[in-house]
């Protein structure tokens, strides 16, 4: 069953050009069709932001989020350095934090962003007690 978007998301989406705001509402219903349990805690700082847990608390139990910028979005892993990449595509410097960018809806339609998606969900319901496990998840093919 799909989730409509929160009335706030869509106001604070109306600020951006309606091919971004297509790509975010593309990718939370992706996200959601994978964790239609997750919660979601939207944010507006220098970017609209959703984080998605299962507790409520993105920024403990968070597994990923989703960032709309100027022109495209990133679909960040809270714990993205923990994850397998063996082709290279996660993206950042941080600590832990990794995302992909997406510019167009072609680029929502490669499995691997289902398969990053759903290990960082069995990152998170393995140890969702550890608010930074260092245990690597194996990402299935």
């Amino acid at each position: 069953m799909r989730r409509p978007p929160d009335r706030q998301l869509l106001d604070y989406l109306a600020a951006y050009d309606p091919h971004v705001a297509s790509l975010f509402l593309a990718l939370r219903e992706i996200v959601l069709e994978d964790a239609p349990a997750a919660i979601e805690s939207i944010s507006m700082g220098y970017a609209l932001a959703i984080g998605f847990s299962f507790t409520g608390k993105p920024l403990k139990d968070g597994f990923c989020h989703i960032v709309a910028c100027k022109s495209w979005v990133n679909l960040g892993f809270n714990r993205g350095t923990l994850l397998p990449d063996p082709g290279k595509i996660l993206v950042g410097t941080g600590k832990l934090i990794r995302h992909i960018t997406f510019r167009s809806h072609d680029d929502l339609e490669r499995p691997v962003v289902r398969r990053y998606l759903q290990a960082a969900i069995q990152q998170i319901n393995e140890a969702p007690s550890v608010p930074h496990s260092h245990k690597k998840i194996k990402l299935s093919s």
